[in-house]
């Protein structure tokens, strides 16, 4: 039987289902990322993603009528 619970409000302190965690590869590549790449690369990182963000145009999303 596989359980399904919302792992961004039961796992906040660390996963609650252990070996069972459906998401577990995610975590793994999670883990290596950390582990690979130094601050100042992460940081590197989401400062590119921040300039790209800042310097595209503006999204309208109007309302159905």
């Amino acid at each position: 039987m596989e359980v399904t619970i919302d792992c961004a409000t039961a796992c906040v302190n660390g996963c609650v289902l252990g070996e069972k965690c459906p998401h577990k590869e995610y975590a793994a590549a999670a883990s290596n990322f950390i582990k690979d790449l130094s601050l100042d690369q992460m940081h590197e990182i989401a400062a590119a993603a921040l300039r790209k963000k800042m310097t595209a145009p503006p999204v309208w999303i109007l309302p159905e009528d």
